[in-house]
C-alpha cells in the first residue's frame, strides 16, 4: 500500500484548471500552501502535510498544473509564473484565506518566489527548498544559461525544444523516475558530473547512471505510485514549465512588489548539485524581508522526502515566528 496521507483529497477549479489537492488541518487555521517540484506531486509533501497539520496549520498540497490528477493544458504559455501564481492565489480564495505561507521545493520554489512578487498582499511568509532566491538575470534566462555553459550540455536548454525530451522521459517512466530521483539528487563523482555537461548528441537520461532501485527514502509502493501517475499523465506538462523560463523573465520585468517583503526561509542540502549554478550571494536583491538560511549537512536535492525530520523542524520553527495578519 502507498503511504496513507492524513488528509482529504479533492478537486479545486481555479484559473481555468482543475487541481487535485491534498488538504489537512482545520479551516480557519493559518494556511500553508505546499508547491512541489519536478518531477513530483502533492504526494511528495506527505511527511510535511502530517507534521504541519498536527502542529495546528491548515495545509494544501496540490498536484500543480501539468501533474498527476490536475489539468494539463496543451499550450506552453499556460505554464508561466503568472498562471502558476494565479493557481496559488485561487487555492487561497477557495478556502477563504486572506494570506498564507507558500513553501516551494525545486521548481515549486519558482512559484514560491514569484507569487509574492505578483500578489504581495496574499502571503505572510515564503520558504524555498533546494532552490535559493536568485535575482532576475540581465538577459533572458536561456541566454544566460548559454553564456554560462557554452557548448556544453545543460538539461534546462535541452528541455526547451518540444519533442525530444518528452519522448525520452515518456519512453519508460519507471526508468526516468529511478534515474531522476535516485541518480541526480546529490553531488556525485567527477566523472558523472563531467558526463552531465559534456557536449555531444546524448540526451538527458543517457548521462545519468541507473541506480537499479528507487532511492532509500522511497519504499516500493511509494515509487510505484509515482510511476503510475507519470505513466498516465506523462512529462510534457512538467517540461512545459521549463519552456516558460524566458516568458517568465519577460513577465517579471516589473511586478507589483519589487522584492519579497515578508520573512523568507531557504532550506538547502550541502550536497545538492543544484547549488552549483544557483548561487546564494545575491539574495538581498530578491528579498527585503527578514531572511534565514538553513543548510542540512550531507543532504541532497530531494529534501522533503530525503530528510523530512530536519525539513519539518526548520519549517515549524520558521512558521512559529510569523505574524499572519
Amino acid at each position: 500500500m502507498v503511504t496513507v496521507l492524513t488528509s482529504t483529497e479533492r478537486i479545486v477549479t481555479t484559473s481555468g484548471v482543475a487541481l487535485r489537492v491534498h488538504e489537512a488541518g482545520e479551516r480557519g487555521a493559518p494556511l500553508v500552501l505546499l508547491a512541489h517540484g519536478f518531477p513530483q506531486l502533492g504526494f511528495s509533501w506527505r511527511h510535511q502535510i502530517t507534521a504541519l497539520a498536527d502542529a495546528g496549520y491548515h495545509v494544501l498540497a496540490p498536484d500543480q498544473r501539468g501533474y498527476g490528477g490536475s489539468s494539463k493544458p496543451d499550450a506552453i504559455e499556460a505554464y508561466d509564473v503568472a498562471a502558476l501564481s494565479a493557481d496559488a492565489v485561487g487555492l487561497l480564495d477557495d478556502v477563504g484565506a486572506e494570506r498564507a505561507v507558500i513553501i516551494g521545493h525545486d521548481f515549486g520554489a519558482v512559484v514560491a518566489y514569484g507569487a509574492p512578487l505578483l500578489h504581495p498582499n496574499r502571503f505572510a511568509g515564503v520558504v524555498g527548498v533546494s532552490v535559493p532566491p536568485t535575482p532576475r538575470p540581465r538577459v533572458p534566462t536561456t541566454q544566460a544559461y548559454r553564456r554560462l555553459f557554452g557548448d556544453n550540455f545543460f538539461y534546462v536548454l535541452y528541455f526547451q525544444e518540444p519533442g525530444p525530451a518528452d519522448a525520452e522521459l515518456n519512453r519508460d517512466p519507471a526508468t526516468t523516475l529511478r534515474k531522476l530521483l535516485g541518480g541526480t539528487g546529490s553531488v556525485a563523482d567527477a566523472t558523472a558530473a563531467q558526463r552531465m555537461l559534456a557536449p555531444g548528441p546524448a540526451g538527458f537520461l543517457d548521462r545519468i547512471d541507473d541506480p537499479g532501485a528507487p532511492p532509500p527514502w522511497l519504499d516500493t509502493d511509494e515509487f510505484d505510485y509515482y510511476v503510475r501517475e507519470f505513466t498516465e499523465g506523462g512529462f510534457t506538462g512538467p517540461l512545459n514549465w521549463y519552456r516558460c523560463f524566458d516568458r517568465n523573465w519577460e513577465l517579471t520585468a516589473t511586478t507589483p512588489a519589487a522584492t519579497i517583503g515578508v520573512p523568507t526561509l531557504f532550506i538547502g542540502g550541502s550536497a545538492d548539485p543544484t547549488l552549483a549554478y544557483t548561487p546564494r550571494d545575491r539574495v538581498g536583491e530578491v528579498v527585503s524581508g527578514d531572511y534565514t538560511e538553513v543548510m542540512i549537512d550531507g543532504a541532497g536535492h530531494w529534501l522533503p522526502e530525503e530528510r523530512p525530520a530536519e525539513v519539518n523542524a526548520a519549517l515549524l520553527g520558521f512558521l512559529a515566528g510569523l505574524r499572519w495578519r
